[in-house]
């Protein structure tokens, strides 16, 4: 997985959510906004503290975090 400074994890912000550094925003809150619909121009004029490379910070988390599920599909 890539080390990314821009994503923390701690269990006194949002119960240990990965979020974006020095803030209470999620990654699962702005991959939810992208999922939604919104652009990387309305996420970063609704929340004037985080930047472009934050946004791809929460992707590439994202990406990484997926990368290493292993799904068993169940027989039929």
């Amino acid at each position: 997985m890539t080390d990314n400074l821009r994503i923390t994890l701690a269990p006194d912000v949002l119960a240990g959510k990965p979020v974006i550094s020095g803030t209470r925003l999620s990654v699962e809150f702005i991959i939810g906004l992208m999922a939604d619909g919104w652009s990387e121009a309305d996420i970063l004029a609704n929340y004037p503290g985080i930047t472009h490379d934050d946004i791809l910070a929460c992707l590439a988390y994202a990406r990484d975090t997926l990368s290493i599920e292993k799904v068993h599909p169940s027989a039929a």
